[in-house]
């Protein structure tokens, strides 16, 4: 089977699980990637996460997480649904950003993906790697990138024409050579609305971002109790954020997610403050079972709770 052909059955096999694009790029190491992201964690913009620091010959180079990997599969899928159109409306009720409010991410793209790597093995009579989910040290944006499924906006999120930026990433590394895909050009042009959006000024410069002042970095990576000077910038966002993507054009026409896990829970919808202020460690394991917000533990979610109910109040 030639590579244009096994390129094009991977990639329609891709979408028939329900992902909106696949891309394929060669293994390498990530050069410029590996510089800008020396150049980040040096500068402290990690805040910390420590754990960005680690495994970095890996982070910038698959070869080494995945010996004998040739190729970087990447896929995109959509998570925006209509009701969040609603939602983003809202104002005066606590807000949880719009990838956490369905099925944890994590468990529905690995449970695809796993799919996706036993069709590519059938296919090709044999196939060694590994599938990935934001679960280790790969930067899968850079490999989205290189795998012609859109660019980097200036807010540092992946950018496609077709699901704007409200999308998850996965990848497959593996032994196969495929067709490699042509990379998209910027079509951020002259617009700043994301930087300008921003309460943090996280976005300090164009494509760049520090992740230590960032609103969903203080809501869910930040195990310490939000700093003062931060608190009453968070607004009505109880976990996450979502104000450069909200903001961003290209988001005006996103597609619509083609997974039902993936749709908003109906049970953490529509809430206001009292519910949340409420809600015990026990109901809040339940509420938020298989949901990708269990990553803040109760004791960070109800420091976040107080800080919005500070805000509401006010």
């Amino acid at each position: 089977m030639n590579l244009a052909k096994r390129t094009k059955r991977v990639r329609e096999e891709a979408l028939r699980l329900g992902f909106d694009a696949c891309g394929f790029a060669k293994a390498g190491r990530l050069e410029t990637e590996e510089r800008r992201l020396e150049e980040w964690l040096n500068q402290g913009r990690h805040g910390s996460m420590s754990w960005m620091e680690n495994h970095f010959d890996k982070r910038v180079d698959p070869t080494k997480l995945v010996p004998g990997s040739k190729s970087v599969v990447s896929v995109i899928g959509s998570y925006f649904h209509p009701d969040h159109e609603r939602q983003q409306q809202q104002v005066g009720q606590p807000k949880i950003a719009k990838y956490a409010q369905g099925r944890d991410y994590h468990k529905v793209y690995k449970k695809k993906l796993k799919k996706l790597f036993a069709f590519t093995e059938e296919l090709l009579g044999g196939l060694n790697g590994r599938v990935f989910v934001d679960s280790a040290p790969v930067l899968d944006k850079a490999w989205a990138v290189r795998g012609g499924l859109g660019w980097i906006g200036k807010n540092s999120n992946l950018l496609n024409r077709d699901t704007g930026s409200f999308c998850f990433i996965g990848e497959m590394i593996i032994d196969a050579e495929f067709l490699y895909s042509t990379q998209v050009t910027d079509h951020c042009g002259s617009c700043t609305r994301c930087i300008d959006a921003c309460p943090t000024n996280a976005i300090h410069e164009p494509y760049r971002v520090d992740g230590s002042k960032c609103i969903s970095y203080h809501t869910i990576e930040l195990k310490e109790r939000i700093p003062e000077e931060y608190r009453d910038r968070l607004g009505e966002w109880m976990y996450g954020c979502d104000i450069c993507q909200d903001v961003c054009p290209w988001n005006r026409d996103a597609g619509y997610t083609q997974m039902e896990d993936l749709y908003p829970r109906d049970k953490i919808l529509d809430h206001d403050i009292n519910f949340w202020k409420e809600l015990d460690n026990e109901q809040y394991d339940a509420l938020f079972e298989g949901s990708a917000m269990r990553r803040a533990k109760f004791e960070k979610y109800k420091d976040n709770v107080a800080a919005v109910a500070e805000n509401l109040n006010r």
